[in-house]
């Protein structure tokens, strides 16, 4: 019995390899850094349950969200869940994002992301030799565009951008041609101009114009950016060592075990920790792409590629505002950062995606081809 429980949670061992140091880089960089906080203890208890969700979710038969009526079900809800949020959420550093139960904060929108995973990898595999006609492109847009716009309302900048950002990685592996890539991509920066005129509000604004010019406020908006920098700047080759992160134990680095842990993690293990840390996640991406190439259908293959660009959305994010490449987001480092909801949600997808090497047929890809051409 006990073998069989150790066999079934370590279906792919890669991906558990690469994962638990990454858990264990987070939990060192919180232990050192929060003194009298209780920070380490609750990511310890998310961490654990997130383990649950994982072999919980590895047990699902994927085929399960084959049947188009049930994931059309799973999408509305998850929208009607976003609407709920603007009567029954609660505003934490200015978005109302979340939701309130017995001390615990649940953030809807983490769940989205896998969720409008699952819908854009069965639409597309149902449409994949045929996607070059703008109708497909636009209605995957649509189902896109209904839970960013709500996200966007609350606002939540960050996730709002991870959410455009799955649907157009997904669009470009799903073989869309060069013509609507410059397109969609001139539509988008129309659009970007739109929300900047009458949508982003001024911190929003504030975060961009950091991200341009990083020393433009360094003793207000460009605060944050300013100290991470510093942070990781000072680890140098091999870092300050373990406990020895100033910029972070002094207080000098703001959200040092969400948005910038990185920058806390780079300060005490330096450079070589740093290519250590982005190895396990290179590593992970590997067996990501792995196991999408080996996926029974497209909808499998397609599944996988959407949550390869999602872990890499929220990477390149999050590191590249804790270097002053990129804007202040709020987007969580991927497994490290702290926080339950984005940690259970990232344990359910990779969940997902593992359930599904139970039915790869390496032998069997020509039966994929029925998919290209069927209807959803």
């Amino acid at each position: 019995m006990i073998k069989k429980f150790f066999t079934d949670f370590f279906t792919d061992w890669g991906i558990i390899l690469a994962i638990l140091p990454i858990f264990g880089a987070g939990l060192l960089s919180m232990r050192s850094l929060t003194g009298e906080n209780n920070f380490f203890e609750k990511q310890v208890v998310w961490i654990l349950l997130s383990l649950i969700v994982f072999f919980i979710a590895s047990k699902i038969d994927f085929r399960f969200f084959k049947h188009s009526k049930i994931l059309v079900k799973i999408y509305l809800a998850v929208c009607a869940i976003l609407v709920f949020l603007f009567i029954a959420g609660s505003t934490v550093k200015g978005s109302q994002s979340w939701f309130q139960l017995a001390g615990l904060s649940f953030q809807p929108a983490d769940f989205v992301k896998v969720v409008l995973i699952l819908m854009l990898a069965k639409y597309f595999s149902r449409r994949h030799v045929a996607i070059g006609e703008w109708r497909h492109v636009v209605i995957s847009a649509l189902y896109m565009f209904v839970p960013l716009v709500l996200i966007l309302l609350q606002p939540d900048f960050g996730s709002a951008m991870v959410i455009f950002f799955i649907w157009f990685g997904m669009v470009l592996f799903s073989g869309l041609g060069r013509r609507h890539i410059l397109i969609l991509t001139s539509i988008g920066l129309a659009i970007l101009l739109v929300f900047w005129l009458f949508v982003f509000k001024p911190y929003q604004k504030d975060r961009i114009i950091d991200f341009v010019n990083p020393a433009s406020d360094i003793r207000g908006s460009g605060y944050n950016v300013f100290q991470s920098i510093v942070a990781v700047g000072s680890g140098q080759l091999f870092g300050k060592g373990i406990g020895y992160g100033t910029q972070a134990r002094l207080q000098y680095l703001p959200e040092h075990e969400t948005d910038f842990i990185f920058a806390a993690f780079a300060e005490e293990w330096g450079l070589v920790g740093s290519l250590l840390l982005l190895g396990l996640y290179a590593f992970l991406f590997y067996r990501i792409i792995y196991i999408a190439e080996i996926g029974s259908s497209n909808f499998e293959s397609l599944y996988g590629i959407g949550v390869a660009v999602y872990f890499m959305s929220h990477l390149i994010v999050n590191i590249g505002m804790n270097i002053g490449l990129m804007p202040v987001t709020g987007i969580p480092l991927p497994f490290m950062s702290y926080g339950g909801s984005h940690i259970l949600a990232e344990m359910f997808a990779l969940g997902l995606l593992v359930s599904t090497k139970k039915y790869a047929r390496v032998t069997h890809r020509e039966r994929s081809y029925n998919e290209f051409i069927g209807d959803m």
